[in-house]
């Protein structure tokens, strides 16, 4: 018996004689019909790009040997994260837009809310694993090779993914003991967690209170691990005499930082700061941001701001490793 065989048992037994709901309507982004045309096509172009250019970073690390390091092995995996975070929602949007349909069956969408939460607590414990790689690359450089070991930079991998995936199954167990009577229509573009609470008519509070917890500790132990990490480097940096060397520490983080700052930004923005005249809007905003926006605009981060990157790509794309992987 699988996971969601299991599941479908244990509602069946919850709902009683309430009645079952098979299936999910999702509203989506816009309710008016002129702009669903400039949706598809400006989330399809946003995919695309992040499809590629996530993919693109994947090949470079693996292709060029200069690059496999930790850090860029963390990289590796949040570049694949974020592929999978975009994958898990926007095919199922512009499929509804094109086909005309806005059905989801339950099934499908617990799946969906699953993945969803896996990829974004898994970025976030990623760019926590990636602060403590830079704050030991630039606070013990003599150490970094013994402290960094293969062992240990295996760990630091597989541990984000097992966590993330504990997360999302505390989730969706406690999900499923939920009651969902006549109401099925949720105002989201997919299956996320905070607009299926607010759609069951039965008691949410200890789903609620589970992911007020939950998801307070995923946020903020990586981010003190963050802060502790560059306070060190900040401080540590600071001791160095020379510009060019101060300049050449601190471009070693400069893009994990930019990363940092918009992946943590948009929390603070979104879910601090909600806008007072759409706040009915904010789960949307959000997970836009987290699943679309932010992994489209990570590869450009990288390679843009990191010289290494920069070069690998380079020989990816000009047809020394890449047509050999055509043929």
């Amino acid at each position: 018996m699988n996971l969601f065989s299991f599941l479908q048992i244990n509602r069946n037994m919850n709902q009683g004689n309430q009645t079952t709901i098979t299936e999910f309507i999702l509203l989506g982004l816009s309710n008016q019909v002129e702009k669903e045309k400039f949706i598809f096509v400006l989330f399809l172009s946003m995919y695309l790009v992040t499809v590629v250019g996530n993919g693109l970073i994947i090949l470079a690390i693996g292709l060029d040997t200069h690059l496999h390091t930790p850090m860029y092995l963390f990289l590796a995996n949040l570049s694949f994260a974020d592929i999978s975070s975009s994958s898990t929602s926007v095919p199922k949007m512009l499929t509804n837009i094109h086909t005309k349909s806005q059905s989801i069956s339950y099934e499908g969408c617990i799946t969906q809310m699953y993945f969803s939460i896996v990829f974004v607590v898994i970025d976030n414990f990623l760019l926590g694993v990636m602060a403590y790689d830079r704050f030991v690359a630039i606070c013990h450089p003599l150490n970094y090779a013994i402290i960094m070991h293969s062992r240990f930079c295996l760990l630091l991998t597989v541990c984000p993914w097992v966590l993330s995936n504990i997360v999302a199954l505390t989730h969706t167990l406690l999900a499923n003991q939920l009651v969902f009577c006549n109401h099925n229509t949720i105002q989201h573009f997919f299956c996320d967690l905070a607009p299926l609470l607010k759609l069951s008519c039965s008691d949410a509070m200890i789903n609620e209170l589970v992911k007020f917890i939950v998801g307070l500790s995923v946020i903020t132990f990586p981010f003190a691990l963050i802060l502790f990490s560059y306070v060190c480097i900040i401080r540590d940096v600071l001791r160095i005499s020379s510009t060019e060397g101060k300049w050449k520490a601190f471009s070693t983080c400069g893009s994990h930082l930019t990363v940092v700052i918009l992946f943590y930004g948009t929390i603070v923005g979104v879910y601090f700061f909600p806008s007072s005249t759409h706040p009915e809007d904010t789960d949307k905003i959000g997970a836009v941001l987290f699943t679309v926006v932010t992994p489209m605009m990570n590869p450009f981060i990288y390679s843009l701001r990191n010289k290494d990157m920069k070069d690998a790509l380079k020989k990816l794309i000009n047809k020394r490793h890449f047509l050999p992987l055509m043929a």
